[in-house]
């Protein structure tokens, strides 16, 4: 059993039933009354969010976990396939467990979070910080349009659509950011 002060991010509990990854939280000491915890809270099973707020002190049963590289193959409408990077072994996963499946590439190597009391079913994935993919279609660009902020949608190789700055053309290779799936540079060759 853990308590509060022990929640952190990518942190798994047990609560409802079900196991949640915690993907947010705040601590909350307000100048009247006790402190308390606000989490974020995805299920690994159904992938819904849901808002939670533990009082200070309060346990919580944390979930054993382990992390393995899996490298992803290719994908199957809504299933998504893995190879372990040690031994080889395949898993196939649901569009629902992963959190920025339109960012990946294949070949992409990727940390699978199992648990370990559970026969090390595998509960989430998370991604990379960030991962370099090259535009497809875009409107051209301008010279000269990189004095504002204004942005325009870009697909990408694996089909997902991000907001560019103007000066961004077809063929550019461009960082993304996977947790809120913006673009952070262009990337030069």
């Amino acid at each position: 059993m853990a308590s509060t002060s022990d929640i952190r991010n990518g942190l798994c509990i047990r609560y409802n039933h079900d196991i949640f990854k915690i993907i947010e939280f705040l601590h909350v000491k307000p100048g009247k009354g006790p402190a308390f915890v606000r989490t974020k809270l995805k299920s690994v099973t159904t992938g819904k969010v849901i808002d939670n707020t533990f009082s200070a002190g309060h346990k919580i049963e944390d979930v054993r976990v382990e992390t393995h590289q899996f490298q992803y193959l290719y994908n199957e409408g809504e299933t998504y396939h893995f190879m372990n990077t040690e031994d080889f072994t395949q898993i196939t996963l649901q569009k629902s467990s992963l959190d920025a499946p339109d960012l990946l590439k294949e070949g992409e190597v990727v940390t699978v979070i199992m648990n370990a009391e559970d026969g090390m079913m595998p509960l989430s994935v998370e991604m990379p910080a960030s991962v370099i993919l090259e535009v497809t279609h875009t409107e051209p660009g301008v010279k000269g349009n990189t004095a504002t902020n204004a942005t325009k949608p870009a697909t990408v190789e694996t089909g997902a659509i991000v907001n560019v700055p103007l000066f961004i053309n077809e063929g550019d290779k461009i960082k993304i950011e996977t947790e809120k799936g913006t673009y952070k540079e262009r990337i030069k060759e």
